[in-house]
């Protein structure tokens, strides 16, 4: 198994335990994550960790189930399919009880064994109707 594929697999399991801590363990801290769909990237641990904070707040029961994994040297890139309830705050919205699933894949690159870059692709505007939040 390669590196880059450990360490994404390290990185869904943290993530599919909501483990804050251990996510952002993952991540070098001048990282940066631009999910694509969501604006401007978030750059550095700190800002990382706070995107993880808001999102299991909002979704404290998110999950995300690997359809495939691919990497080669520093690269790996995932397919999922995901979900959760909208049960916390999120993004100065109240939340409506509501489910969503849709599809995703996400790009990390690793250095010495931490993500320096992550590009995720999803759509907003599935994600948001599901839930109830305005587009």
């Amino acid at each position: 198994m390669s590196s880059s594929k450990r360490l994404l697999e390290v990185w869904i399991d943290a993530f599919n335990r909501r483990d804050i801590a251990a996510l952002s363990a993952c991540y070098a801290s001048s990282a940066i994550n631009h999910q694509v769909a969501a604006g401007p990237p978030a750059i550095g641990i700190e800002s990382i960790t706070a995107d993880f904070e808001s999102f299991f707040q909002g979704f404290p029961d998110s999950y995300a189930q690997v359809e495939n994994i691919i990497s080669e040297k520093d690269w790996a890139a995932w397919e999922w399919v995901g979900g959760g309830t909208f049960l916390g705050g999120f993004l100065s919205a109240k939340p409506t009880g509501r489910k969503y699933e849709l599809r995703g894949c996400g790009f990390f690159q690793f250095k010495e064994e931490k993500i320096i870059l992550q590009r995720g692709y999803w759509d907003r505007h599935t994600w948001f109707s599901q839930v109830g939040l305005e587009i």
